[in-house]
């Protein structure tokens, strides 16, 4: 099974980072309100960036990474990956 890390862009402009093993059914999960305490309410939701890994573990690793970069370095990031997703 294939992990990935997701960035989200909320309605207020800000960033989320998380881990899914279903992109689609998370992003669901959180345009429903019952995702992350943080995107509750945030909406609408937009998937910017995709980034698959083998396993949780190396998912979750990456995850750490790229939520301790500022909201440039993230952008940065997704600019630079043709990544962007249309769900």
């Amino acid at each position: 099974m294939s992990w990935i890390v997701y960035i989200l862009k909320c309605g207020d402009g800000s960033l989320y980072t998380g881990i899914t093993n279903d992109v689609v059914k998370r992003l669901a999960v959180h345009r429903a309100g019952k995702g992350a305490k943080y995107t509750k309410g945030r909406g609408p939701l937009t998937l910017l960036y995709q980034e698959p890994h083998s396993n949780r573990s190396e998912a979750s690793k990456r995850e750490i990474v790229i939520k301790k970069l500022n909201k440039q370095e993230k952008l940065k990031l997704i600019a630079t990956v043709d990544n962007q997703a249309s769900i």
